[in-house]
């Protein structure tokens, strides 16, 4: 089975990533020394308390990697979290619920910053109320900092600098009930999560992930979502350090011979769209384990909820060694997914108003850079 590396040398693993789902993002290159830097500042800090608790707050995993938020700081003590309304995915993501389970991981790892720096944050979310049917001006949450000598730390925050979204070849043992058991004890309340690590039980909930992904991949409004946030070589990732990065020697060279472009990716008759589809759909079939989350209602507050549990399940993951990547294209909330989004709730016998929040790969895998991110200081917007 071919490598990333290896699709890559064929000039094709530009369509590789292409409709990866929630959060999908990519890093091939260490051109991109300059586009990781705020994971540096994080770790390094300003000397401020704020920014050094948001400093790790915008490292939290989100949908195409957007990073779609915008911060306020009030006074001394205070934080407000704005949508940026211009990083949303409406054609992937209609009614804003995968960027709403974004902001979700951005708080909890707020949290666990401020806890660490000896700070308690005190989170109303939704303080003008929960916007619907999708995402408004009004702020996603209002935050106060309360310095609190000696509140408990996270022990998972120490894990928060080595997680990353892996979406390279894993290994095909599975992932053991108990290291599982583990990431379940990691959640918070609300927040379900259940798993196959079972050929017999994993294959089915394979062949729901790759039907649904050939639908976002061959849906001309989706796929072009993908393409529109897509980073090509390490100038634009750099320009640009959000979206879907394509990044390395191949890439570059085919960009510059005019094999890997926009117009190429979105072509059904390129070679590049065919191997995407032939390399994707083999990382899936790999899979030696899968994992799911799953709620009771599907409401704003439970998305935030739902993106704080993604966040300490991946981190407990990431404590046992393990690699995921979200597959979550079925549980997308566009026509033409329909019908791969109630095959996945009946296969897993989840009726309205519950729903499975997310769908995930997992196993072994190489270590991974971290992805792009914009310095704390774009984000950053006057109150």
């Amino acid at each position: 089975m071919p490598s990333r590396r290896k699709v890559l040398i064929t000039g094709a693993a530009s369509a590789v990533i292409i409709g990866g789902g929630l959060f999908a993002y990519d890093i091939f290159s260490p051109s991109l020394s300059e586009a990781r830097e705020p994971w540096r500042q994080a770790a390094e800090g300003f000397g401020d308390t704020r920014p050094d608790i948001l400093a790790y707050a915008i490292l939290a995993p989100n949908p195409h990697n957007k990073q779609p938020w915008l911060i306020e700081l009030i006074g001394n003590d205070r934080i407000r979290l704005l949508p940026d309304l211009a990083r949303m995915l409406p054609e992937t993501d209609p009614p804003c619920r995968q960027i709403t389970i974004g902001f979700g991981a951005f708080l909890e790892q707020l949290r666990m910053a401020a806890a660490e720096k000896g700070y308690r944050a005190e989170i109303e979310p939704f303080p003008q109320g929960a916007p619907q049917p999708v995402l408004d001006e009004r702020p996603i949450a209002d935050i106060r900092l309360v310095r609190e000598p000696g509140i408990a730390k996270d022990p998972l925050f120490d894990l928060v600098l080595e997680r990353h979204t892996n979406r390279e070849q894993y290994e095909s043992r599975p992932v053991t009930d108990r290291q599982f058991a583990a990431m379940r004890a990691a959640l918070p309340e609300g927040v379900s999560l259940d798993w196959a690590n079972t050929a017999e039980t994993v294959a089915p909930l394979k062949q729901i992930a790759t039907d649904a992904w050939m639908v976002e991949y061959t849906t001309p409004h989706t796929l072009q979502e993908s393409i529109d946030v897509m980073r090509i070589g390490a100038d634009e990732a750099v320009a640009n350090p959000d979206g879907i990065i394509l990044d390395g020697p191949m890439i570059e060279a085919g960009h510059n011979l005019g094999m890997v472009t926009r117009e190429t990716l979105a072509d059904p008759e390129s070679y590049a769209f065919a191997e995407g589809i032939t390399m994707y759909t083999a990382l899936i079939d790999a899979s030696p384990s899968m994992c799911w989350l799953h709620t009771a209602d599907n409401s704003r507050a439970t998305q935030l909820n739902t993106g704080a549990a993604w966040l300490r399940m991946q981190l407990a993951a990431t404590r046992e060694g393990l690699a995921m990547q979200p597959l979550s294209q079925a549980l997308q909330e566009f026509p033409e997914m329909a019908e791969q989004f109630a095959r996945l709730h009946d296969h897993l016998g989840i009726a309205a108003p519950a729903r499975v929040q997310g769908l995930f790969r997992i196993g072994h895998a190489p270590a991974i850079q971290p992805s792009p991110r914009w310095p704390l200081t774009s984000r950053l917007v006057d109150a």
